[in-house]
């Protein structure tokens, strides 16, 4: 078993010793992916290399801001590319998170794998894996200092956005004494706190008002008031002229009722596909839970893809839900 320090060194000797890079990020592209992607893709860029930055799925409006995220291939919408031997995996918690993105990989691919969830297994040929990190942006702070480079307010701001989206904030009990650390030397590189929290954090379009309209009127609770979920279909999503950026956040007003313990949100992706998002307020792990039906993520925020039609996968997560108390 590698250390810590062992890990960020292999990675940069993996970094060091090849070039032609494809780097991605798991599907439906959140904060910490978005903001990990263009870290590496920066520090690539930084040291000679060729690179390809690739997601499947759109990078949400509201981070096109950060250094070449309009660079970032939404293979949804792009021609077939070759295959790339040296691929670099960021935020991804198991290899399935990378999606279709995988057909891009060689069969002899090299994988360098950088995250931070509890539940990753290590698939890469060199893993970089801190689960005590608040976010793999933290890590790759790390990472960075192992190399001679001059920092600037694109890299601070890139690094800054994963910490400040997957700490909600800095509202959520990942957020350490690092973090903040870690926070005020970025805003020593100037970033501008309040103009990121503004943009990630508080400012909604109106489809996104809309669409938690439409969750919170299906708001529903098991009897004991320990259980709370919502649910949004493809025709609300349509109805609501919604997309998915839109959806981020719903699950927490579940969860932030009085009494709850776990929330959940469920997206309805098809008649016989749902998407279920787990918040725990602590007795729960809700991460362990979400590994049951094949998904993953933290102890209090995790997830999972389920076969089925709506009305049987909620009963197939309640019940298993209900099993933890």
């Amino acid at each position: 078993m590698h250390t810590y320090e062992q890990a960020l060194q292999a990675g940069k000797q993996f970094l060091l010793e090849h070039d032609d890079y494809l780097v991605v990020s798991h599907v439906q592209p959140d904060g910490d992916a978005v903001s990990s992607t263009v870290t590496v893709g920066w520090l690539l860029s930084c040291l000679g290399k060729t690179f390809t930055m690739i997601n499947e799925g759109e990078i949400p409006q509201r981070m096109r801001f950060l250094w070449q995220a309009d660079a970032i291939v939404n293979m949804t919408e792009q021609p077939p590319m070759r295959k790339y031997k040296a691929i670099i995996c960021v935020d991804c918690a198991d290899f399935a998170r990378v999606g279709l993105t995988r057909q891009y990989f060689e069969d002899d691919a090299m994988i360098l794998n950088i995250d931070h969830h509890p539940t990753n297994n290590g698939y890469g040929a060199v893993n970089i894996i801190k689960s005590d990190a608040a976010a793999t942006a933290e890590i790759l702070f790390d990472f960075l200092q192992l190399f001679d480079i001059t920092w600037n307010k694109d890299i601070a701001t890139s690094i800054y956005t994963g910490l400040l989206t997957d700490t909600g904030g800095f509202r959520y009990a990942n957020t350490s004494p690092n973090v903040m650390a870690v926070a005020s030397r970025l805003l020593e590189h100037g970033v501008n706190g309040p103009y990121l929290a503004q943009t990630l954090l508080e400012e909604v379009t109106l489809p996104q008002v809309r669409i938690l309209n439409k969750a919170l009127s299906s708001l529903q609770m098991t009897e004991d008031g320990r259980v709370a979920w919502v649910v949004i279909t493809p025709d609300d999503m349509q109805a609501c002229g919604a997309v998915n950026e839109d959806l981020e956040g719903i699950v927490n007003f579940t969860r932030n009722i009085r009494g709850v313990e776990v929330g959940i949100f469920f997206k309805v992706i098809n008649d016989n596909a749902v998407k279920a998002s787990m918040r725990s307020a602590g007795k729960i792990d809700v991460a362990a839970l979400a590994q049951t039906f094949g998904g993953g993520g933290h102890v209090l925020a995790a997830g999972c893809r389920l076969e089925g039609k709506l009305e049987e996968v909620v009963e197939k997560v309640l019940k298993q839900v209900n099993s933890q108390w």
